[in-house]
């Protein structure tokens, strides 16, 4: 019937409303990760890459949003390789100090 097809659509509505909130609740908690840098990339490649991308997921791990992407881990991992390469093509951050004066 016509009103299970709405409702079906309302539902799907939803559910990629929740992920698509999901996947940028894990993008802003990648940016908070202290452990994550513009090396990072470059030490996952390294000998001590596991040891790296282990300390990543603990911090993952210890926040819901990290876990909300359990189920889609193949989007999880694609989000945070992409992640890493743009923070890894842009450098490092500015230095605090490099931030316009304020007027005094």
């Amino acid at each position: 019937s016509d009103d299970d097809k709405e409702r079906e659509a309302e539902f799907q509505r939803n559910v990629k409303d929740k992920v698509s909130l999901a996947k940028s609740d894990f993008k802003q908690l990648l940016k908070e990760i202290k452990c994550v840098s513009h090396k990072s990339k470059e030490m996952l490649r390294g000998p001590n890459g596991d040891s790296h991308m282990r300390e990543i997921r603990q911090f993952l791990t210890n926040d819901k949003r990290g876990l909300v992407l359990d189920d889609l881990p193949e989007e999880r991992d694609q989000i945070l390789d992409d992640y890493l390469s743009e923070i890894e093509k842009y450098g490092p951050p500015p230095p605090p100090t490099a931030t316009r004066p304020s007027k005094r």
